[in-house]
């Protein structure tokens, strides 16, 4: 049954969602608009592009949630003339009536792309669906663990819930699965600046920086296969 978290409104004026069962934050208070440019587009996507072939990016998030990330990656494919296919996974989907209460495309002055925001949420799940020109979008509804892809994906953005909600999200299992998702090269980024998590991802192979933060956070993390 879809979720319907609470809306809270961050720092910078976006919203952000607190998940009922893990009682955590979707993303983060100081901003959650602010968030997402620095840890996935500024520290992820802009770092990766470089690196793309035929000016294209296969990209996986794990924690769809409320669509804030995927939104701005579909804002992003224009600005940087970039052709996105993104796959998203969601074990808590949350409801179209939560949705239709996220001001997402106005927090980006981007009016213009109400209704496109509301179809990513809208579309079928387990197929890619054609948003724009630039952006493909594939949601799946599954546990991450039992994730298949390999060498696929140019970038990650993992923005699953902190290592205090869901801590075997942050071990070397599931950044094992991570990493031959990857292709050769391929970069995950996160929020999150855990030791244990940094080691995590170190023991099956990434190679990991810490990163400048967003507002309040000193440190992410970036892992290179």
């Amino acid at each position: 049954m879809p979720l319907n978290p609470k809306i809270e409104v961050t720092e910078d004026g976006s919203n952000t969602l607190v998940h009922p069962k893990f009682n955590a934050h979707y993303h983060s208070v100081f901003g959650a608009i602010q968030e997402s440019n620095h840890v996935f587009i500024d520290s992820g996507l802009k770092f990766q592009q470089p690196n793309l072939q035929d000016n294209r990016c296969r990209i996986l998030e794990v924690g769809f949630g409320s669509g804030l990330n995927a939104f701005n990656a579909l804002i992003s494919s224009e600005e940087l003339s970039l052709n996105i296919d993104y796959v998203g996974v969601e074990q808590y989907p949350i409801s179209l009536e939560t949705v239709s209460q996220l001001n997402f495309p106005t927090a980006f002055k981007r009016k213009d792309l109400q209704s496109t925001f509301n179809k990513m949420h809208d579309v079928e799940w387990e197929k890619p669906v054609t948003i724009s020109e630039n952006f493909t979008l594939e949601k799946r509804q599954q546990d991450i663990f039992n994730l298949k892809d390999e060498n696929d994906y140019d970038l990650i953005f993992y923005d699953a819930f902190g290592p205090g909600a869901q801590s075997e999200l942050w071990t070397a299992p599931i950044f094992q699965i991570l990493f031959k998702s990857l292709k050769d090269q391929g970069v995950l980024v996160t929020y999150c600046a855990q030791g244990a998590a940094r080691r995590a991802m170190q023991s099956v192979g990434f190679t990991v920086q810490r990163c400048p933060g967003p507002p309040s956070k000193r440190h992410m993390l970036r892992a290179v296969k």
